[in-house]
């Protein structure tokens, strides 16, 4: 196996393309993984965090007539976006959305979907093996079971795959606060979607926008 080390094997904005898979009704429904709720929450942080940094994204979905379409939050983040509704099951051998990702000019892969097991393996497992730098968001995807949710992640470690969150690679994408040119999206993304530390972070500004009362003497 090659060891993923050194500074370069680290997430760069303007060499990674995200592909957003199957974040459907239909497949929400059986996430067992995780709690729901959090699957939408991190997806839609997932999309908004690319965005601020200008990662294109692919939209994917499969037979949205019966699956249903995928998740308005994630869609309002791009609201001028076709999604790509495939019937393929593995998504890297459908050749529209394969097109697309090679259009980027881009070689660090990112994806995250439901099911893990099934959705999320595949491409990923298929995509290192032709010689893309993969990296799969665990806490933006989910299986129908705990079980399937750590067997693929298993099984794609095996392959070579890369694992994050969604706030890992946030913060890999950030790298240095000294650059600014994307905290205050980044921050926005912060406030809505990283639970407590969001609320921390506005309570830190309303004490620091508060004048400090003088009652001496």
């Amino acid at each position: 196996m090659t060891f993923r080390n050194g500074l370069n094997s680290l997430l760069r904005p303007e060499d990674s393309v995200l592909v957003l898979i199957d974040h459907q009704p239909y497949q929400l429904a059986n996430v067992n993984s995780h709690d729901p709720q959090a699957v939408v929450n991190n997806s839609t942080a997932l999309a908004k965090t690319a965005k601020a940094f200008n990662v294109p994204t692919v939209l994917t979905s499969v037979i949205a007539a019966r699956g249903g379409k995928l998740f308005k939050q994630i869609t309002d983040v791009f609201p001028e976006q076709e999604v790509i509704d495939r019937t393929w099951v593995n998504t890297w051998q459908d050749e529209k959305v394969v097109d697309l990702v090679k259009a980027t000019g881009r070689k660090q892969l990112i994806i995250a979907g439901l099911w893990t097991e099934v959705c999320v393996a595949m491409p990923a497992i298929q995509a290192a093996g032709e010689g893309w730098d993969v990296t799969v968001i665990t806490d933006a995807s989910g299986g129908s079971s705990t079980e399937a949710h750590e067997v693929a992640i298993q099984r794609m470690i095996a392959a070579g795959v890369n694992m994050m969150t969604w706030m890992a690679l946030a913060s890999e994408f950030q790298r240095d606060w000294a650059r600014t040119e994307h905290v205050d999206e980044l921050t926005d993304v912060l406030i809505s979607h990283m639970g407590g530390s969001g609320i921390a972070y506005m309570w830190e500004q309303q004490l620091l926008k508060t004048p400090v009362e003088n009652n001496a003497g």
